[in-house]
């Protein structure tokens, strides 16, 4: 059996509000093997994105563990948790979050050079080459359309070999068609790369095409 790339233990997520407290998540429990590919569906608000912040290490649980490539997270101060994410964790969102004064090289020569990585340029070229960007290194995101931003934004996860790929609505501002080509290059960069899939998604079909289904609703992961 291939190891946990992902393991959630008990956890909790409350916030304070107004009019009191907020239970976000409600003691979740999940194992993702490595290599998995996992479509995380549910009605807005019921905290699928949440979930993913803390599996990423941008949101830190209220109780419970979060155990990552076999780093657990919760012991993880700032600056540790930033490295790790840099080194293990691929990220694309909706909104395609490129530097607007940057040019699509750039964008994804920048994580690379804070990994310290010497090579930066030459891992950013070849993964805008894989995402079949090569002709645009030298092109601003206002001089791409949002298809190739996002295939910009999916090269710059991808540069850092990462252990894990976390993606939350990466079709959402794209088209039909566009979006279906940026989906296909990333379950085929992810096959190719043995990289472990974490999918947010309000599309059946699409939440269809990977190995798993959790569906969460009010905080709660429901049975499968």
């Amino acid at each position: 059996m291939p190891a946990a790339m992902i393991r959630l233990a008990g956890i909790e997520l409350k916030l304070a509000s107004a009019a009191g407290q907020v239970n976000i998540l409600r003691g979740l429990d999940l194992e993702v093997a490595a290599g998995e590919t996992v479509g995380i569906t549910g009605p807005s608000g019921s905290g699928k994105s949440t979930m993913m912040m803390i599996i990423a290490g941008l949101e830190r649980p209220s109780a419970g563990k979060v155990e990552v490539a076999g780093s657990d997270l919760t012991a993880l101060n700032e600056d540790q948790l930033a490295r790790f994410r840099r080194a293990r964790i691929g990220i694309v969102f909706q909104a395609f979050h490129l530097i607007p004064t940057m040019m699509a090289l750039e964008n994804v020569a920048v994580p690379l050079e804070f990994a310290g990585r010497p090579d930066a340029f030459e891992r950013a070229e070849a993964a805008l080459a894989a995402v079949g960007l090569d002709h645009r290194l030298t092109h601003y995101p206002g001089q791409l359309s949002g298809g190739e931003q996002q295939r910009v934004a999916l090269a710059r996860a991808f540069a850092v070999e990462p252990s894990l790929l976390l993606a939350d609505e990466p079709t959402g501002n794209l088209d039909g068609e566009t979006g279906r080509q940026v989906i296909d290059l990333m379950f085929d960069l992810a096959a190719r790369r043995g990289t472990t899939l974490m999918l947010i998604t309000h599309d059946p079909a699409l939440a269809g095409r990977c190995r798993r289904l959790v569906r969460l609703l009010d905080g709660r992961i429901l049975p499968s």
